[in-house]
């Protein structure tokens, strides 16, 4: 496995618990941290407790959906600036759109291939880096953080 010390926090957030593990898993075998999250709330909760560099959030979730949740997360002023990848098993255009007026940076389909969400991943870091001056933001503990029991 690759070190991870200095690797991008990826919250993923899904309800679905082998999705959810399927998508750590890729993740980490990719040199990403990961933490995980499996409703809205804990997405909330879990984001301000770690500050991720990025949140791939599902949008059909339990508690508070990943709509309400990305809103949240974009109106606060310590989480406005973490990009959020939608994650939703409806390919409709008006999907993508209303995604991105609830403030998500990216929209992927599911099911989608894991290199495809590797890929989107680097992808939104880099304008994120670029938009930032390139700089990342301090280092964090390396592994796998799981979600509140």
């Amino acid at each position: 496995m690759k070190d991870t010390k200095n690797s991008p926090l990826v919250l993923v957030v899904e309800d679905y618990q082998d999705a959810r593990e399927m998508y750590a898993a890729y993740l980490q075998f990719s040199g990403y941290r990961v933490a995980e999250a499996t409703n809205g709330l804990e997405a909330i909760d879990r984001a301000n407790e770690l500050m991720p560099d990025i949140i791939l959030m599902d949008l059909a979730l339990p508690k508070m959906d990943g709509w309400e949740a990305t809103r949240r997360l974009k109106m606060a002023e310590n989480t406005r600036h973490i990009p959020i990848v939608a994650l939703t098993g409806h390919a409709l255009a008006g999907h993508a759109e209303g995604a991105r007026q609830a403030g998500c940076d990216s929209f992927v389909t599911k099911p989608c291939l894991p290199d495809a969400l590797v890929a989107e991943i680097k992808r939104m870091l880099s304008v994120r880096d670029t938009a930032a001056g390139g700089g990342r933001r301090g280092n964090r503990a390396p592994g796998r953080t799981k979600g509140t029991p």
